[in-house]
């Protein structure tokens, strides 16, 4: 099963355990994704920066994770 993102993980944590998942983060903007700043802050804190709705995001980024998963398997 995939690890399931909340509003409190870091995205460094984010991207060190799932590097695919990059695209989603810079599709909405969050393009500082290398800097140890960016790394650093919790899901909620850039999705606040940057404007988006921290609830959707999440929903998107977890099935994102839950379908890339499910298709290793095959």
């Amino acid at each position: 099963m995939a690890v399931k993102i909340e509003k409190q993980t870091i995205i460094g944590e984010v991207l060190d355990i799932a590097p695919h998942a990059a695209p989603l983060f810079l599709a909405i903007g969050m393009h500082c994704l290398g800097c140890p700043a960016s790394r650093g802050e919790t899901v909620e804190e850039a999705c606040m920066v940057h404007g988006i709705d921290c609830d959707e995001f999440l929903a998107q980024l977890n099935h994102f994770l839950e379908a890339y998963e499910a298709n290793q398997g095959e």
